[in-house]
């Protein structure tokens, strides 16, 4: 582990689990009567979630966990994914519900990639604004009052990252792990291994048996994610805990910025176009559809 730790098999599964809880505990992600929808994806990180959260359930006599499951219409990608989730999903007794980029919004990822104007528009950007609303809806189609996404440590280090450097600091305030109800059926977003490496979840998920897609989205590296991913690891790998240290500066420094980002949740409108939440009057999925409506 990046504390020094040398841990057997038993007692590093127990200390994932045990920090996971742990992190539920200290941000209060989670109460007795929420039903929680995992967002599950098909890769190591969302299915370790699903695996540790099915536990954490049943060790507290709580039964309402499902996973949701977004295809987002990338030839020859999710057709491996899907299936390992339902199988995963079946073996662990856990309902699953699986809709799509096309189904929801008229359009899958690779027409998307086909329409859009220019390379300025890159295909995170969209699958991101995209995904974010599509988990929405399908929590909110199963009656879900919670969302559970298994962003890690490094996703939320990157992601502090990509905001910082391209000025949205705004959005720096919106990634304080302590869930925020939003929308307007009170949808709470949680992320229990925020607080955990990936390097961590992948040697969790080998060790528990957790069979998961390693085959890496073809668009991934229009990102500067990818980059800044590479980076981190490459200051992690000669200075161990640096990642963690910077993630403890990142989440002060979104706690302060929390307060404005209350104000503009107090403040969002409704969308001229869809009629959902939105801090503008056509919301970024909605303005997304425009875009490549109008593209040739």
């Amino acid at each position: 582990m990046y504390s020094g730790e040398y841990l057997c098999k038993k007692c590093f599964l127990i200390s994932i689990e045990q920090k996971t809880a742990k992190t539920m505990q200290k941000f209060s992600m989670l109460s007795h009567s929420d039903k929680v929808a995992v967002g599950v994806s098909g890769g190591k990180d969302s299915l370790a979630l699903l695996y540790v959260l099915k536990k954490f359930f049943e060790e507290h006599n709580r039964t309402k966990l499902l996973a949701i499951t977004i295809d987002e219409g990338i030839n020859g990608y999710r057709d491996e994914s899907l299936q390992i989730v339902k199988d995963f999903c079946s073996q662990l007794k856990v309902e699953t519900k699986i809709s799509s980029y096309k189904d929801l919004f008229g359009l899958g990822m690779d027409e998307a990639m086909q329409k859009r104007p220019s390379e300025k528009m890159t295909s995170c950007s969209m699958c991101g604004t995209f995904r974010r609303r599509a988990i929405d809806m399908l929590a909110e189609s199963v009656g879900a009052n919670v969302v559970a996404t298994a962003h890690n440590l490094d996703d939320q280090l990157q992601t502090f990252m990509i905001n910082l450097l391209s000025g949205d600091t705004e959005r720096i305030g919106w990634m304080y792990p302590e869930p925020v109800q939003y929308g307007s059926n009170g949808l709470r977003k949680v992320k229990p291994f925020v607080e955990i490496y990936e390097h961590e979840i992948v040697f969790y998920a080998v060790l528990r048996d957790i069979p998961f897609q390693s085959e890496e989205c073809p668009y991934m590296h229009e990102s500067i994610r990818t980059d800044l991913r590479e980076f981190l690891n490459k200051l992690e790998t000669g200075h161990a805990g640096i990642k963690y240290n910077a993630y403890n500066s990142m989440t002060k420094i979104s706690k302060m910025l929390k307060t404005s980002y209350m104000g503009s949740l107090s403040h969002s409108k409704e969308c001229l176009v869809c009629g959902r939440n939105s801090n503008g009057s056509i919301c970024s999925v909605c303005k997304t559809l425009q875009v490549l409506a109008k593209s040739k």
